[in-house]
């Protein structure tokens, strides 16, 4: 029989530089002979990025309502989970996915102020039970992360998601919603600095996933 595959989260705000840690992750194991599935959300699947390209989409013509937004989310991730993240962990596979539901409790949850116990109906509903083995959270002040996000949109001439255009008031309550999951499920998440240097970034996750693969092989 297959022994399963982990399931490892890397969640964050905007500008924590999940983009470039998660692609570490993938390397780090990878080097260690693991078999990695790399994902993310909102998306993962084809029909799962075309909702991902609904949530994200700047237009302001239509103002996306909190309760479609959460909905969206939950759609998205039940095509992701049953096309991809569940294969892939039956087949012995190690999922790296950046975001996944403690994002929805964070944005969603923290952000547009929807009850935590209806996310978690949904979370029911969706995953039956299933979440990460281990959950990185980037953590960093939202101020430190509007400076970093500034540079890279006037360095790439790139326009600004839907998300990616909230305030600051938004994102200090994400931070908050992801700390306080954090300090609810301490056996789960580790939380990195993700204000220092990216070497002690990288640092500081090889650390976790040694102690990890050595605890799970």
């Amino acid at each position: 029989m297959t022994k399963r595959g982990r399931f490892i989260t890397l969640e964050g705000g905007e500008g924590v530089g999940k983009s470039t840690n998660v692609a570490f992750v993938e390397a780090w194991l990878k080097a260690r002979g693991v078999e990695v599935e790399l994902t993310r959300e909102p998306g993962g699947t084809p029909r799962a990025e075309a909702i991902r390209e609904l949530l994200l989409d700047p237009t302001q013509a239509e103002p996306l309502d909190s309760d479609a937004e959460l909905l969206l989310m939950f759609a998205a991730r039940a095509q992701h989970l049953s096309q991809k993240i569940v294969p892939a962990l039956e087949r012995g596979a190690w999922v790296v996915c950046d975001r996944f539901t403690d994002a929805t409790f964070a944005y969603q949850g923290g952000g547009r102020g929807i009850a935590s116990s209806r996310i978690a109906q949904l979370e029911q509903f969706v995953q039956k039970g299933l979440t990460p083995d281990l959950t990185l959270l980037l953590d960093m002040s939202p101020a430190a992360a509007k400076t970093r996000l500034e540079g890279r949109f006037r360095a790439q001439q790139t326009q600004r998601d839907r998300f990616e255009q909230e305030h600051e008031s938004f994102f200090n309550a994400v931070r908050q919603a992801y700390l306080d999951r954090a300090i609810a499920a301490p056996e789960r998440f580790t939380i990195i600095n993700a204000e220092q240097s990216l070497d002690g970034v990288q640092a500081a996750l090889a650390s976790e996933l040694e102690e990890r693969l050595t605890q799970w092989r």
